[in-house]
């Protein structure tokens, strides 16, 4: 998950505050308590946060309001979670999404 941290916070800006524990591919980290769950993913210098089902392009968020869908992520448990419009919670345990995410109740190659 991590890379050239691209995105850094703008220390004027931070809040003063908790933190929180999360995990991160099964990676234990400390984040800031409010930040969105794709904020804190880029304050920790992730880069790719999934694959595209067919290409297996990289992908991360665009424009952190819901909009592009690019920062899809698996949040406990949860599939294709919206990680621009989540707030960290402790304890969440957050997964990076390789290609399509399969359904509940689904078996690899059944039709839907």
């Amino acid at each position: 998950m991590s890379g050239t941290g691209f995105f850094r916070a703008v220390p004027a800006l931070k809040r003063e505050g908790g933190s929180v524990s999360i995990r991160i591919d099964g990676r234990a980290c400390t984040v800031r308590a409010g930040l969105s769950v794709a904020a804190a993913l880029l304050e920790q210098g992730a880069v790719r946060f999934r694959q595209t089902p067919v290409g297996g392009a990289p992908r991360a968020p665009l424009c952190m309001m819901g909009v592009c869908f690019e920062c899809l992520l698996e949040i406990d448990g949860i599939a294709n979670s919206q990680s621009c419009l989540i707030e960290v919670r402790d304890g969440m345990r957050i997964g990076t999404q390789d290609g399509a995410a399969r359904l509940a109740g689904m078996t690899e190659g059944a039709a839907p």
